[in-house]
């Protein structure tokens, strides 16, 4: 089955990404490709890495489509994608994707805001031309896939819902999951949130609140992975 299946990294560089998102800086960027690319070498699947430099199209629907068609043109018969914006991603994800894809006919991880951290297409089930007509990021996505894939009675398997980052409040909404995040994310994570004043005073503010209710998850957002 790992032979069979690659993973797709479809991230842009930090320069380019801090560009699109000009709340967080190249240097959270960095850190987060960084972090992806070492989540996904631990899985030991081989993988691809599509930036700016190599996609080829005019809106995200046809860049990330041509990028998932040039995998399965290379010889393998599944797919797994992921971002960079997803702090806590883990190499478990990928791996329980792989084995998730031997009976189920597509695997999704998704995401708060109605789309999507990671997908896992095998080359049967992947359509061009319905995935350029998907309403992609938009928070539509998640719900459109999922009502395609009822219709055509195929099975979808789910991972655990999780925070990427596309606005400055998801930062926030990270912190407060009390998830385990790697040093090197929460590191940049914390100087960012350091430069926004009225920012970190709410964010310390809910983490007091937070800490401080009765049976409140008690551990604690300052963990390293």
């Amino acid at each position: 089955m790992k032979k069979n299946t690659a993973i797709l990294i479809f991230a842009n560089s930090a320069e380019k990404e801090a560009e699109r998102k000009s709340f967080l800086y190249s240097d959270v960027f960095s850190a987060l490709n960084h972090q992806t690319l070492k989540t996904v070498e631990k899985s030991g699947i081989e993988y691809f890495h599509f930036s700016e430099k190599n996609q080829v199209g005019s809106s995200f629907g046809e860049r990330f489509s041509n990028a998932i068609e040039a995998i399965f043109k290379k010889g393998f018969e599944n797919v797994i994608t992921v971002g960079n914006d997803t702090p806590h991603l883990k190499t478990s994800h990928l791996v329980d994707t792989l084995f998730q894809l031997e009976n189920n006919d597509l695997v999704l991880g998704p995401s708060k805001d109605g789309g999507f951290y990671l997908m896992g297409i095998k080359k049967e089930h992947f359509n061009k031309e319905t995935f350029l007509k998907l309403p992609w990021q938009t928070s539509k996505l998640q719900k459109c896939i999922t009502s395609i894939l009822s219709s055509k009675v195929l099975n979808i398997k789910f991972l655990e819902i999780l925070n990427d980052l596309d606005v400055l409040e998801d930062i926030k909404k990270i912190f407060h999951s009390f998830k385990r995040i790697p040093k090197s994310i929460l590191k940049v994570l914390t100087l960012l949130i350091f430069t926004q004043k009225e920012f970190f005073i709410d964010v310390i503010i809910n983490l007091q609140k937070t800490i401080s209710t009765p049976n409140s998850n008690k551990g604690s957002p300052f963990i390293f992975a």
